[in-house]
């Protein structure tokens, strides 16, 4: 197939240009009708904004460009069957993992996985097992499991329904998924991963394989995050004779909206070709630029630039990220994510000669670190040490349970209500149903401090926190 073509955004720029008269949704009828402070923006882009009409396909029943823009997308990745998501990598984890197992399976979940992940489980009325990952100590953050870890976990849940991978993490690491993926296919356990920052794996030899590569079941992917798509758009992917096809399309059409927007897919539509035209060239441009752009930020005596696996993530440690963030911030720079001690930089995936940023950025940066304090090395981490747990409380025992809210550093041992996420990344800090220990105590602390961004925690900012009242007394 020819992966230059855009068979769904050509046939939206075809209706365009005929000047069609709108007697349907949406209200703006190709924007003939919009405010007129919103126009020099949202012109163009409403000519686009149509709905299901005659030759524009329908998203949940294709059988038209939109059909021939996923049987583009499921070449290009080599899968049985892919799909075009409009309500992000959420509904995506949402749908694969509604489709894989039933109420009150075990399955066995990579701890540090995103929110959507644990919202999934907890939907599913499912009983997760939880595997900690290994800790970086370069990088100082979670990151992906040990083929240990899981063999663990399988030998005690051998009846396990799925295994629920994050890979790569949000920093761009990665780990030894194809063993891990292997192990579980040896127990007939389907494999399903988010990918959500690797879309970009499979444009050459300078990323990591992708878990589609390594023969996961279904993966899915933002493709927005790296790729030039709109937000919210992503992809999934389905190959595996261990999840029913029928189960998982229809959670996507049940969860996702019955009025998809068609700028969206159009992008989506675009960013798969874009990706599906990477050439050899491109990938040499990329290197060389990302090179430079690297090499003059390893100059910095106050920044230290890690090596990650991602060569578009670019993780820069200081001696404090969220002053880093700031400084870069007043400098106009703004960065994916801060956490106590690094700043993570998305870059883009560039096209020969493409024209970019990057050496003024690398200015801007060294301007913005020129009075920072050296980092000094901290040798202290505190890595969680269990291997495989489970929640306290299930989810079926959560809803009938009373709540009440406690001090923060009264809470130790009691069973947590609420998530406490830091965000980004999203990844759940403390689940409802798990215990809360000394070190989430010191983490949570740590991270007000900081002035970090949490979801949930309603009363954190007064020092207290949500537990259930007949547990952990």
């Amino acid at each position: 197939m020819d992966q230059s073509k855009t068979p769904l955004y050509s046939q939206l720029v075809k209706h365009s240009n005929e000047s069609p008269l709108s007697f349907h949704v949406p209200g703006h009828k190709n924007g003939a009708f919009f405010p007129e402070e919103g126009q020099p923006f949202f012109q163009q882009i409403l000519k686009l904004d149509a709905t299901e009409i005659t030759g524009l396909d329908d998203l949940h029943s294709p059988e038209g460009v939109i059909f021939e823009a996923e049987a583009l997308l499921s070449e290009l990745y080599r899968t049985d069957k892919s799909f075009f998501l409009i309500n992000g990598s959420t509904v995506g984890n949402l749908a694969m993992i509604m489709a894989a197992f039933n109420e009150d399976d075990v399955v066995l979940v990579q701890r540090n996985s995103h929110k959507s992940i644990m919202n999934a489980i907890r939907l599913a009325k499912a009983k997760p097992v939880f595997i900690s990952p290994e800790y970086n100590e370069e990088f100082r953050v979670a990151a992906g499991l040990s083929i240990d870890g899981v063999k663990s976990a399988i030998s005690q849940y051998p009846k396990a329904k799925a295994l629920i991978l994050t890979y790569p993490n949000y920093y761009g690491l990665t780990y030894d998924l194809r063993s891990i993926i292997d192990l579980a296919h040896e127990h007939s356990i389907p494999v399903l991963v988010d990918e959500a920052h690797g879309v970009h794996f499979i444009a050459g030899d300078f990323f990591p394989e992708s878990a589609v590569e390594l023969g996961a079941d279904i993966v899915v992917q933002s493709a927005h995050k790296t790729l030039p798509a709109m937000t919210m758009g992503a992809f999934l992917h389905f190959q595996s004779n261990l999840v029913s096809l029928n189960k998982l399309k229809f959670y996507l059409q049940a969860l996702q909206s019955s009025s998809p927007s068609y700028p969206l897919m159009a992008s989506l539509d675009l960013a798969r070709s874009y990706l599906g035209t990477y050439k050899q060239e491109d990938l040499s441009y990329l290197k060389s630029e990302l090179q430079e752009f690297k090499g003059k930020l390893e100059k910095l005596e106050s920044i230290r630039v890690l090596p990650g696996d991602d060569p578009l993530k670019l993780t820069i440690q200081s001696s404090s990220g969220f002053e880093l963030q700031s400084r870069l911030e007043s400098k106009g720079i703004y960065t994916e994510l801060a956490d106590p001690y690094n700043v993570l930089l998305v870059l883009p995936l560039l096209k020969d000669g493409m024209e970019h940023r990057l050496l003024e950025a690398a200015e801007k940066i060294a301007e913005a670190v020129s009075t920072m304090p050296i980092e000094k090395n901290k040798s202290e981490s505190k890595v969680n040490q269990k291997s495989v747990s489970t929640l306290e409380v299930s989810y079926k025992e959560m809803e009938n349970q009373q709540t009440e809210y406690v001090l923060l550093q009264d809470s130790a041992g009691r069973v947590c209500a609420e998530p406490i996420i830091p965000y980004p990344p999203g990844i759940p800090l403390c689940l409802p149903g798990e215990v809360v220990t000394e070190e989430d105590i010191e983490t949570i602390d740590l991270l007000k401090a900081k002035q970090a961004k949490i979801q949930g925690g309603e009363y954190l900012h007064a020092g207290k926190i949500k537990v259930f009242k007949s547990w952990g007394l």
